[in-house]
């Protein structure tokens, strides 16, 4: 017996699949507090961490400071009612803090990984959850 699902079924499993591939690669290290996958194409959600929304505004925040990331260094980054300082930006990382906290986007083929950490975090190990999600994520041509 051959069962189909239909396009809404997979697409739930996938996101399922992202999910715990958050959770496992992000959430599991102790250090990132919030984290989702976007979809560059359409700014979509693919997955994140529980209870955590990034807003279509927000989306396009992200999206627009890959695009210009001299202006994301001089500028930083407008995140959850606050200016994150950036620490660094070029093609396919940005890295950003604001007090003692801060944001990890890493930008793939078709993808971008979005992390938070919060005080009593250490944001290198934020930054290098992500950072090999992405790599994972690269070597799929995702």
């Amino acid at each position: 017996m051959t069962v189909k699902m239909g396009t809404e079924n997979k697409d739930a499993v996938k996101m399922n699949q992202l999910s715990g591939l958050l959770q496992d690669a992000l959430i599991a290290t102790d250090h990132v507090h919030q984290c989702a996958i976007i979809r560059r194409e359409d700014g979509s959600i693919r997955a994140s961490s529980l209870g955590f929304n990034v807003y279509p505004d927000q989306v396009k925040v992200f999206l627009d400071a890959f695009r210009n990331p001299r202006q994301t260094r001089e500028e930083g980054i407008y995140y959850d009612d606050k200016n994150y300082k950036c620490v660094r930006a070029d093609a396919d990382s940005i890295y950003a803090k604001c007090d003692k906290s801060g944001l990890v986007l890493v930008k793939t083929a078709t993808m971008l990984v979005f992390a938070t950490y919060k005080e009593n975090m250490f944001p290198s190990v934020c930054v290098e959850a992500v950072e090999k999600l992405a790599d994972y994520f690269k070597d799929k041509g995702a």
